[in-house]
């Protein structure tokens, strides 16, 4: 699967965040209209308020499919665009792309966290994404309370909560909790 475009990747997901993966089937030779379509369909949900970015996945090829990713701030904002005259327009003059959904998730909160790329398979329950969240969360905190507060007590409070809960949040989306996921998956998809 080759990735188009991801818009604001960097916003970390948290507990009211949504994020809407379509995967769509299109038929061999419609490629381009299909993408064209895409392109606007997510750039027309991209001026709406709480959208927070958008990615398209071209299809890996044979029947694979292909995926459209929104992020919205709120569920909200997420049934605001899809109850839109906008995104209805889109789906009216659709024909001769030759697609058709054949899957769609909602995720939210640490949902996002554990969605394997690719597929539409349901998270893990809230149980088993809890137990991981804390097992990432550990070792931050332990180096976190070694290593830096103790270089952080000259600086005021606020400040000093700042800088590690940035530090923190970076360690847990692009360290901690991808190799949680990732070595606990077994148990996490059962």
């Amino acid at each position: 699967m080759t990735a188009v475009s991801l818009e604001h990747a960097t916003v970390p997901a948290d507990a009211g965040e949504v994020t809407l993966l379509i995967a769509r089937r299109v038929e061999p030779g419609y490629e381009a209209a299909f993408e064209e379509w895409a392109r606007g369909i997510l750039d027309s949900a991209a001026a709406f308020p709480g959208h927070l970015g958008y990615g398209l996945f071209r299809s890996s090829g044979g029947d694979a499919p292909w995926f459209l990713v929104h992020r919205f701030r709120d569920a909200e904002a997420c049934r605001v665009w899809q109850e839109s005259p906008e995104r209805a327009a889109w789906f009216a003059h659709c024909e001769g792309h030759h697609h058709t959904e054949i899957a769609r998730r909602k995720l939210t909160g640490m949902e996002t966290w554990f969605a394997k790329p690719g597929s539409t398979r349901p998270a893990p329950p809230r149980w088993k994404m809890a137990i991981s969240a804390t097992v990432a969360i550990y070792p931050v905190s332990l180096l976190g309370g070694v290593f830096l507060v103790p270089r952080l007590t000259a600086l005021p409070l606020a400040v000093s909560a700042l800088v590690t809960a940035c530090v923190f949040n970076v360690l847990m989306t692009y360290v901690t909790m991808p190799t949680v996921s990732r070595l606990l998956r077994g148990w996490l998809g059962r």
